[in-house]
């Protein structure tokens, strides 16, 4: 019976948890990030009673950024 390979399990986890750590850090820090949702290009509707705000560019940017840095960690 083979068994089952914990060595891979564990660092599969420990890279789920930094992953986790770096998105709350983001999470923590973004109001201070003067920059971070108020690019132009962002949409932003303001009604009598609501607000309708989809921040396109600010996610594009993300995206490029996080693709970067994935890239040079998980480039084989």
């Amino acid at each position: 019976m083979e068994q089952f390979p914990f060595h891979s399990l564990g660092k599969s986890l420990i890279i789920i948890g930094a992953i986790i750590i770096v998105i709350g850090i983001i999470v923590l820090l973004s109001p201070k990030i003067p920059w971070l949702g108020k690019l132009p290009g962002d949409i932003s509707i303001k009604g009598k009673n609501t607000t309708f705000y989809f921040p396109i560019v600010t996610s594009l940017v993300l995206s490029v950024i996080l693709t970067i840095i994935l890239n040079l960690f998980f480039r084989k």
